[in-house]
């Protein structure tokens, strides 16, 4: 029996189709990277721009004569498409699905393939002794990544009480639900176990891990928790919301040695009036003397951001402070997008899409070539340092790994050593907007030609 699952968004669905995995491999069932092949097609879904509902239900009817021709196929649809509540109109709307699966919930298909099977009783005795045999650990990775994963991504909190006026994911993932931190600290083990390295902690906004529980434990808690783990190399943690960047938890990166200096924090615009309009709950002024603060605490921190350009009412000039914004606070990554309306959101509802596509593109483009030439100007500050890199692949003759900022790193060894997995101390010879490219001590520089080692994903 195989299964094969596809995955669309962010990296909390890609932890959850990890998730849904290894439930099926404890039924019997093994991976093909061919649904055709497949006698379980699982369809994680992302609905955060309209492109990825299309791209998912694009692909969900072109199953469905696959389906009819195999009916003993099962095919499961999963994620924000569905939402936490579950939908009768997707089930009329998609009759060829077998089973709707909420966000994070592998239960309901593993249900349905227990009551399906003949030997159901055998299949669930076999299910549950498996279960027991884990049950120190909370995710054993799919066989075909287990060894071979270096970074894992594990959310610690499901859904969001915030509702910011352009996001859909509160109405599909639910309001906020925190993961009790010896279910955290027992996965995060299992992982290591597993070879992973590196975890990234999860979650819609992620410093609010703990807010939902009653004196309950913060995020810096969790940190100091993850960072006594042994074998555990690296630990980040994304996204992160302005409000919740407190002290306490600046001081558990600057302090512990195993939480790496980058920070994922957007602001979104940088007009207030635009935030307002966002119900994003500071302003600017505020966002500028987090920044300030962070790189007080840590002077070789890396910071991303997240801008949405072409808002509902955003004039030029208020596009022109974002630039402004921008230059001003030379951050290391900007996660950019046009703005696009989404059923349910409340932008969508009570504001009107007057930005055109044209000047959208046009706004995007010239955030990105901004962002391109600040990034530039960062990285050739690194020329010449040597900078820790966790190895993760070997790509094209190269070994690729990043640094504790998150920059990616090429570089070559002569010595015919297996790198991955291991610290490298990579002296940088090269630096370009999207990558490095280093030596190590005592030999050769890395060549450097015209052709891209890596190019630039921009949302749209």
């Amino acid at each position: 029996m195989q299964y094969h699952i596809w995955t669309a968004g962010c990296q909390m669905n890609m932890a959850d189709s990890q998730r849904v995995a290894s439930e099926l491999e404890k039924l019997g069932y093994h991976y093909t990277d061919s649904y055709r092949e497949a006698d379980v097609v699982v369809l994680n879904t992302c609905v955060v721009r309209q492109s990825a509902e299309d791209k998912a239900t694009g692909f969900l009817w072109s199953l469905k004569p696959h389906k009819e021709h195999f009916p003993d196929k099962v095919l499961a649809l999963m994620g924000c498409m569905v939402g936490v509540k579950g939908s009768k109109t997707l089930a009329k709307s998609f009759p060829h699905v077998d089973v709707f699966m909420p966000p994070s919930e592998p239960g309901p298909l593993v249900d349905y393939l227990l009551a399906r099977q003949a030997e159901a009783s055998d299949l669930a005795q076999r299910y549950r002794l498996q279960d027991e045999a884990a049950e120190d650990f909370s995710l054993l990775l799919p066989l075909h990544e287990k060894n071979n994963l270096i970074t894992a991504h594990v959310p610690i909190i499901y859904g969001c009480n915030h509702v910011c006026t352009y996001c859909i994911i509160p109405s599909r993932r639910g309001r906020e639900r925190s993961r009790p931190i010896g279910e955290l600290a027992a996965e995060v083990q299992s992982l290591v176990a597993q070879g992973v390295r590196e975890v990234t902690l999860l979650g819609q906004i992620v410093d609010r891990y703990g807010y939902d529980v009653p004196d309950g434990p913060r995020l810096p808690d969790l940190l100091r928790v993850l960072n006594e783990i042994d074998g555990l190399l690296r630990i980040r943690f994304l996204t992160s919301h302005p409000n919740y960047m407190n002290e306490a938890l600046l001081e558990a990166v600057a302090e512990l040695p195993k939480v790496c200096e980058h920070i994922e924090v957007p602001n979104q615009a940088g007009d207030d009036l635009v935030l307002e309009r966002m119900k994003r709950e500071y302003t600017m002024a505020d966002y500028s003397r987090l920044i300030r603060r962070i790189r007080a605490r840590m002077p070789d921190v890396s910071i991303a951001t997240d801008i949405i350009v072409g808002f509902p009412g955003e004039s030029e000039a208020q596009f022109e402070r974002t630039l402004e914004t921008l230059a001003e606070l030379k951050l290391d990554v900007v996660h950019s997008a046009m703005y696009s309306p989404r059923p349910g959101t409340v932008s969508a509802k009570i504001m009107a899409d007057d930005v055109s596509a044209a000047e959208k593109k046009r706004r995007l483009d010239a955030l990105n070539a901004l962002q391109e030439e600040i990034v530039t100007e960062i990285n050739a500050g690194l020329l010449g340092r040597k900078l820790e890199v966790l190895v993760e692949e070997k790509q094209r003759g190269r070994w690729k790994g990043r640094t504790r900022t998150n920059k990616l790193v090429f570089f070559e060894d002569e010595s015919g050593k297996d790198w991955k997995g291991q610290l490298a101390n990579v002296e940088i010879t090269w630096t370009g907007p999207w990558s490095l490219r280093g030596s190590l001590p005592g030999q050769t520089p890395l060549i450097v030609t015209d052709e891209p080692l890596l190019v630039p994903l921009v949302a749209s």
